[in-house]
């Protein structure tokens, strides 16, 4: 459970990263050089989300609530907007979600 939970985290960072070093670019005046490590934080994303042993579409449902989560955390640690209740509130329902979809037995 633990290894799944680390690899959607790892997975989920891959995503933002990939999606900010281009916000970076775009709307901050960064580098097109941004683009280059974006790229291959993207590619690393989609090649994560492989590593799963489940059916994709379950790996990807499940994967969107970790996703909210490590988002939210994002927020708070490089945009410096401390969540709200509600935002914590929602990340957690999130990632219960994630674990019914995961976790739950499964027949044969």
């Amino acid at each position: 459970m633990l290894k799944t939970l680390l690899l959607f985290v790892i997975t989920a960072l891959a995503e933002i990263v990939g999606c900010y070093l281009p916000y970076l670019w775009l709307r901050k005046g960064g580098s097109a050089w941004l683009l280059l490590p974006a790229a291959l934080s993207l590619t690393a994303f989609a090649w994560l989300l492989t590593l799963h042993p489940t059916a994709s579409g379950r790996v990807y449902a499940a994967y969107g609530g970790v996703y909210i989560t490590v988002a939210i955390f994002w927020l708070w640690w490089v945009d410096s907007i401390r969540p709200s209740r509600w935002d914590l509130l929602g990340a957690a329902l999130c990632l219960a979600g994630m674990a019914v979809i995961m976790f739950s037995p499964r027949a044969g």
